[in-house]
């Protein structure tokens, strides 16, 4: 018998709907909770590792994420006039059988994987979050902002960087920026760009591009954090194409095609890690909640995925909630997530201190973490 017959997951990105996926097929009961309306229809693009591709092929989507994305194996590094400086393999993180890495758009990903959690079983509910909480030794009663109650024997927090689980269990972790701000746009795929381009130097940080289907891509420049609030659409769109002035080669292209102000975001680099132990009573948070890194190294999704494939396999093994089960995933969790966060943070600083780092080191180091299995 698994340990939990019942279990509420609150959020449904990545974290969230991997662990329902993986609990609902084994024959426990998951409703999930999801704030936002609907799955969003717009949205910028993600860049998943190798071990994220693993854990994708764990839920049984592989195949489905496989045709709605673009996979490469390789990164490229340019000068800013578009002169190709290397082209570096990637590390097959996820085993010598899946890609180094994939990019697709993320609303895509977000709709395959809760088609997947209702294959399964799960019961969603969009436009509802929890808004009480209390707990025994034995299980949650949970009220919903909609005045929906239930009693659970787990709830997951999968509720993302601003949580609300992780403030109402009592964790007072706030995020912190990094001090960069990241340009995102999405658009047409040029017959040039097959894999992730990373231009160093010029006006930002990092402009790049990733490939995220036959005929899509996202663009992104990174920047000091500034305050962009009172940007109107049109605005945005312009301030990112004169950013992306400065850059050539396949950019020249994309900066062309960025005609369309929807497609354009901007949000801060954040991080924080949440000291361990993860969970409060019956409790555990996961994914973005639990942990948050800036996207220098394209970890966050997968640590979510991660993070959702440990707890998973714990609770259906185990026969009970208790301070073993409580231990062992604290033991596989906070240390490899801390060490990702940490080198992602170590990436930006070097940049923002204009120092040269031991960046193929660092790399190299946390591709050999997390080819090993979470």
């Amino acid at each position: 018998m698994p340990a939990v017959t019942k279990v509420l997951v609150v959020g449904g990105g990545l974290a969230g709907a991997a662990t329902a996926i993986l609990l609902a097929r084994d024959g426990v009961a998951v409703d999930l909770v999801e704030l936002k309306p609907d799955v969003p229809a717009i949205g910028s693009g993600i860049t998943l590792q190798g071990n994220a591709l693993r854990e994708l092929r764990r839920l049984g989507v592989w195949p489905r994420a496989e045709a709605a994305g673009y996979p490469f194996d390789c990164l490229g590094l340019r000068a800013p006039d578009g002169t190709v400086l290397a082209r570096i393999p990637d590390v097959r993180s996820g085993g010598a059988d899946l890609p180094a890495s994939m990019g697709m758009p993320r609303p895509a990903l977000a709709r395959i994987l809760l088609d997947r959690a209702r294959e399964t079983g799960v019961k969603i509910r969009f436009g509802d979050t929890v808004a009480r909480l209390g707990q025994d030794g034995s299980g949650v009663e949970v009220t919903l902002a909609s005045g929906t109650a239930g009693r659970y024997d787990l709830v997951v927090g999968a509720d993302g960087i601003r949580s609300a689980i992780r403030g109402l269990i009592g964790i007072d972790v706030t995020p912190r920026p990094t001090g960069m701000g990241i340009w995102r746009a999405f658009g047409p795929r040029p017959a040039s760009v097959t894999h992730t381009d990373l231009c160093y130097g010029g006006p930002s940080y990092i402009a790049g591009y990733t490939p995220t289907g036959e005929d899509s891509l996202y663009a992104f420049i990174v920047e000091d954090l500034r305050d962009h609030s009172g940007l109107t659409p049109a605005e945005r769109l312009a301030t990112l194409c004169r950013l992306a002035a400065a850059y050539h080669g396949p950019w020249d292209e994309i900066r062309s095609t960025l005609d369309d102000p929807s497609q354009v975001n901007y949000t801060r680099f954040e991080t924080h890690v949440v000291p361990a132990p993860w969970h409060r009573g019956r409790v555990v948070l996961v994914g973005d909640a639990a942990h948050s890194c800036p996207p220098t190294l394209a970890q966050g999704g997968a640590q979510a995925l991660e993070d959702a494939a440990v707890l998973a396999e714990l609770l259906l093994t185990r026969d009970g909630v208790d301070d073993d089960l409580w231990a062992e995933f604290t033991a596989r969790r906070h240390d490899r997530a801390k060490t990702v966060v940490e080198a992602s943070d170590q990436l930006g600083r070097w940049l923002l201190d204009h120092e040269q780092g031991d960046v193929p080191g660092l790399v190299r180091r946390i591709g050999d973490l997390v080819s090993q299995p979470a």
